[in-house]
C-alpha cells in the first residue's frame, strides 16, 4: 500500500514523457498525491496554502515565470530582436556589453530582473541574435550558443559584484558576518565604498572581454561579410 502514495511521482514522470503542460502536470500530480494519501480536499488546500506561506519568496520567481510566458507568447523576443536590428553596427558583444553596464547599476540597489530565466533568455539573447541579422549574416548555431553562456556569464559578473553594494543587503551582510568571524569589523557603508572599484573593475574586463570573444567568433562563422546597407 505504501507503493500507492507514490502515484503522484508516476504522474509527473509519465505526464513529462508526454510533453504535457508543466502547470497540469503538477496540479494533477498534486491531487493524485493528495487523494491516496488521504488529505482530501481540505487537507490538499491546507498544504498548499501553508507551503505558500512558508515559502512566500518563490511566489515571486512563479510570478515572473508567468509574466516572462505570457509576455513571450504575445511576441516579447520578437520585439526585443526587432528593436535591435534598428540599431546600426551593432553586434552580439555589444548587445551583452550593454547589459551588463546596466545589470551593475541596478544590481547596486539590489534590483532584479529575474536572472537568466526571466530577462536574459526572453530580452537579451533575442536582441543578441537580432544584432547578427541585423549585420546581413544567418547565425551560426554555435555562435548562438556562445552567446548564451557569454550573456549568462554576464549576468552572473554583475550581479555577484554589485549586489553586494547594497547596503543591508544579503551579500553585503554575508562578506560582514563572514569578516567578523574573521575577527574584522566593518560598517556596510565602508564595505560597500571598498567595493565600488572591485565592482566596475569586474564588469569591464567582463565586457571587454565578451566583447573581444564575440568579434573573434564573426570573423570565425562569417568571415569578412560586409554588413549589409539599409
Amino acid at each position: 500500500m505504501e507503493l500507492v502514495k507514490l502515484l503522484g511521482v508516476l504522474v509527473v514522470v509519465v505526464g513529462f514523457a508526454l510533453k504535457l503542460d508543466s502547470i497540469l502536470i503538477v496540479v494533477a500530480a498534486a491531487i493524485v498525491s493528495a487523494a491516496v494519501g488521504g488529505l482530501g480536499v481540505e487537507g490538499l488546500l491546507e498544504t498548499l496554502g501553508t507551503s505558500f506561506v512558508n515559502n512566500r519568496s518563490m511566489a515571486i520567481f512563479i510570478l515572473i515565470m508567468l509574466v516572462t510566458g505570457t509576455l513571450e507568447r504575445n511576441g516579447l523576443k520578437e520585439a526585443a530582436a526587432n528593436l535591435i536590428r534598428k540599431v546600426k553596427r551593432a553586434s552580439a558583444g555589444a548587445v551583452i556589453g550593454a547589459y551588463g553596464i546596466m545589470r551593475g547599476i541596478f544590481a547596486a540597489f539590489n534590483v532584479s530582473f529575474g536572472g537568466v530565466a526571466g530577462f536574459v533568455r526572453p530580452i537579451i539573447m533575442p536582441m543578441a541574435v537580432g544584432a547578427i541579422e541585423a549585420s546581413g549574416n544567418e547565425p551560426h548555431e554555435d555562435h548562438v550558443e556562445t552567446v548564451k553562456g557569454m550573456a549568462s556569464g554576464m549576468e552572473n559578473i554583475a550581479w555577484f559584484f554589485c549586489q553586494v553594494l547594497f547596503v543591508g543587503g544579503g551579500g553585503a551582510l554575508l562578506v560582514q558576518s563572514t569578516l567578523k568571524d574573521l575577527g574584522y569589523e566593518v560598517d556596510l557603508i565602508d564595505l560597500a565604498v571598498v567595493e565600488i572599484p572591485i565592482a566596475i573593475f569586474a564588469v569591464l574586463v567582463g565586457i571587454t572581454y565578451y566583447f573581444l570573444k564575440d568579434k573573434r567568433m564573426v570573423r570565425k562563422y562569417y568571415g569578412n561579410k560586409v554588413a549589409k546597407e539599409d
